[in-house]
């Protein structure tokens, strides 16, 4: 996937994405931290079709959709690597 960064100063950021199959998304990251995800119509890629806003809770949510593992299991990973640090540097 191809994401490209753009600011809008004072305003948002906006992250342009491009999947490998060329459908276009965005997320528009705004100063107040609410999220819009930007769905892009396909048949004309710079025409938006809908902005959804997602309150912080919601974004985390699909954020944790997303990920490839929950984040309880990302966690758990990380404490075992900290305990391995840990005991190396004894």
């Amino acid at each position: 996937m191809d994401v490209t960064r753009a600011t809008l100063p004072g305003i948002a950021t906006v992250h342009q994405c491009v999947t490998r199959d060329g459908r276009r998304f965005g997320v528009l990251v705004e100063k107040s931290g609410r999220r819009r995800l930007l769905v892009y119509d396909p048949a004309e890629p710079d025409t938006l079709l809908q902005a959804i806003v997602l309150e912080q809770g919601e974004a985390d949510q699909l954020a944790d959709l997303l990920h490839s593992r929950p984040v309880l299991d990302r966690l758990a990973h990380l404490e075992r690597r900290f305990a391995e640090f840990a005991e190396a540097a004894r």
